[in-house]
């Protein structure tokens, strides 16, 4: 096969490495491993997806190692050196860099991956593949402890979770294989630290908070580095002859500056969530002090106390803890010379000035968001979500009081918000044979509907038919053919796709005019049912179709689509949806008219913000309408199509203009050049002398 033959040729210009070992592409082992599950050969895709993430985790490593080993060996000299001398560091540990992940890796061109690939282990999708085949194979240990770190970067895959419920409940399966075998070493050490805190064995928690903060910077090294690789640059500020020296190191530089600056953020973030663990740096100094404290090292405790309000000045709490263990040392002499600790007067100065810098060039077009105000209430940060008031109280006699630490944010349970938008439903419907099934009430929500009979039985037939004939594997998903899950096949079509292949005479012209057509009738019944002030603007406009993909519906545990929202990034475990890119923020509205039921599998579902919570679910029937607001009161997901083909037309909507659709501005010009042409038909007059 290709896959096996660039593999082969990979290992042949990579050579050996230290070891002896050879590191092989991760995306075409990876690539292999998809294949192997395709043919049920479980064994391939054991070893192709175990050596993936082998590959995957030692490239990420050489090249943390590689730039740091060449960092210090050519270290940058004063600001004050000239400009050639500054640029000779710059090429000598560029060269550095180079010579030696080539000597590590090979060259650099077998490495590039897509950035849909990347985002696959990232997204640890091949724990799934794993934990299928393990199970496969009756290696229940190896699946349980696949399917628990997949499950980790994925909470809302709710097949997943009924898995490792099974799991659970099978002969041979214990508790001690539901491990995450990507845990980072910071994190699992904190999590230690936590669990003997709460058990009060102070000492061993005062070692496991030491070696959680250790290995903290030892990986915000190590991300910082990895930061100094290729950045994304913006379509619109791509290098060109028309842009001088200064513009492209400024443009590179600011984006690798804002990387290692977000590390704080990133380190602070499970995988799989979008929002970090509140005061996630903080909290290491803060249950430091408190278990010092309960240990009797006073000194430590002020320590660690200072060092915490370097992050939090304005802690209330903390501010007295400091009152307390200076006027217990004080009485020794002790207390003004205990200072914060090193490494993180380093890291809040470094901060600072990386802070001062990123906010000067907001005027260039890059927008500063602290990532402290992300980890909690930093400098300048205003936090919501809780009052220093709340923390558990400790009395030390009669009259001194020390503050016990804050628990993580995700060990209490949060209060969310009602959304009063000042909303209506409830508007005409326009067309005598739309039929009111359920309202926003009956499906447990707001801003829902399920109505039936939009379209007729004829016109879902003609429309499942122009579904046939011109939709494409992957369309709308960069000609993916699996985007959501390996078990299914997606094709889609857009609105002017159809038109122009109806113009030009490849597929009847009625069908394209239908789905023009229909979508419009959508449309119209969407932004009077929901009484709407202003227009209702299509966003997308897309006929699309689900097949189940033959031998692969045994034991499925994914859905067709994950649970989402259509305007927002779905964060189940922070209770919230950020409306921030890449989600489509502009999108209002959204529906989906269904065009057959003749499939088994594939219910619309809603779900509460928890993306596990199922509220209502939709069972597809042709003519069959959900319509919903596009935000965080209605995340969703499609269930697994098991057998069959479910097809549909997918529509979004925005009230901005500005966003409207492309391919229906097209569309629409489209129609009225049909339109004009058959107007010029019914008056043209021919004289049968010309046909002569």
């Amino acid at each position: 096969m290709i896959g096996i033959l660039l593999i082969t040729l990979a290992i042949c210009l990579c050579g050996s490495l230290e070891n002896g070992a050879v590191l092989k592409p991760f995306d075409l082992l990876y690539e292999e491993g998809t294949q192997a599950y395709y043919r049920n050969d479980w064994h391939s895709v054991i070893y192709y997806m175990e050596e993936a993430i082998h590959s995957y985790t030692q490239q990420r490593k050489f090249k943390i190692q590689c730039r740091l080993q060449c960092a210090e060996q050519h270290e940058m000299q004063e600001a004050a050196q000239p400009n050639l001398r500054f640029f000779s560091v710059i090429l000598r540990r560029a060269h550095c860099i180079q010579q030696c992940e080539s000597q590590r890796m090979g060259p650099a061109s077998i490495y590039r991956v897509s950035e849909e690939v990347l985002q696959e282990f990232q997204r640890r999708t091949v724990y799934n593949y794993l934990q299928l085949a393990y199970y496969k194979l009756n290696e229940l240990d190896k699946a349980a402890e696949a399917a628990h770190t997949f499950f980790l970067a994925n909470p809302e895959h709710m097949e997943m979770r009924e898995s490792l419920e099974r799991y659970k409940q099978m002969e041979g399966v214990k508790e001690s294989h539901f491990i995450d075998r990507e845990m980072r070493p910071y994190m699992e050490a904190f999590n230690i630290g936590l669990k003997q805190y709460d058990e009060e064995q102070y000492l061993l928690a005062i070692d496991s908070f030491e070696e959680a903060l250790k290995q903290y910077w030892l990986a915000e090294a190590e991300c910082r580095a990895y930061c100094q690789g290729p950045q994304q640059l913006d379509a619109n500020t791509s290098p060109s002859s028309s842009f001088h020296l200064y513009e492209l190191i400024a443009d590179h530089y600011i984006q690798v500056l804002q990387c290692g600056h977000d590390c704080i953020r990133e380190l602070a973030t499970r995988a799989g969530r979008l929002s970090p663990i509140e005061n996630y740096l903080p909290m290491h100094y803060d249950f430091l002090q408190y278990s010092y404290f309960k240990v009797d090292n006073y000194e430590k405790a002020l320590e660690t106390t200072k060092s915490y309000l370097l992050i939090r000045p304005d802690d209330e709490d903390m501010l007295q803890n400091l009152d307390y263990y200076q006027s217990v040392l004080g009485r020794q002499g002790d207390s003004n010379i205990i200072t914060p600790r090193q490494d993180l007067v380093w890291f809040m100065k470094r901060y600072e000035v990386e802070k001062e810098i990123l906010q000067s060039v907001n005027d260039l077009g890059y927008f500063y968001l602290d990532p402290l105000s992300w980890t909690g209430s930093g400098p300048g940060a205003i936090s919501e979500n809780h009052s220093h008031s709340d923390r558990k109280k400790r009395f030390l006699g009669q009259e001194e009081t020390l503050k016990q630490p804050e628990m993580l944010m995700s060990q209490r349970k949060k209060t969310r918000k009602k959304i009063d938008r000042g909303l209506q439903e409830g508007g005409p419907l326009l067309y005598d044979q739309v039929k009111l099934i359920h309202d926003s009430h009956q499906l447990n929500g707001s801003q829902r509907v399920l109505l039936d009979h939009v379209i007729t039985r004829w016109e879902c037939d003609e429309l499942y038919q122009l579904a046939s004939s011109i939709a494409m594997a992957g369309d709308g998903y960069r000609g993916k053919m699996s985007p959501h899950t390996p078990n299914e096949r997606f094709e889609g079509a857009t609105v002017y796709k159809a038109l122009m292949f109806g113009y030009e005479g490849r597929i009847p012209l009625h069908r394209a005019t239908l789905f023009y057509d229909v979508s419009e009738k959508a449309r119209k019944i969407i932004e009077s049912y929901f009484m709407l002030n202003s227009t209702l603007y299509f966003s997308y406009t897309h006929l699309v179709c689900r097949t189940a993909i033959e031998g692969q519906q045994d034991n499925r545990n994914d859905l067709s689509h994950p649970i989402h929202a259509d305007n927002c990034l779905l964060d189940p475990d922070a209770s919230e949806c950020w409306k921030e890119p890449p989600a489509y923020t502009y999108r209002d509205y959204s529906a989906i008219l269904y065009l057959n039921g003749d499939f088994d599998g594939g219910e619309f579902i809603f779900t509460e913000i928890d993306a596990k919570t199922i509220t209502a679910a939709v069972k597809p029937e042709c003519g069959r309408l959900v319509g919903f607001s596009s935000g965080e009161e209605n995340p969703h997901g499609v269930k697994a199509v098991t057998k069959g083909q479910r097809c549909a037309v997918a529509l979004w909507f925005t009230l901005d203009p500005l966003f409207r659709e492309l391919e229906r501005i097209k569309a629409d010009e489209v129609v009225e050049l049909i339109s004009l042409e058959h107007r010029l038909d019914d008056k043209l007059i021919i004289n049968p002398r010309d046909e002569l």
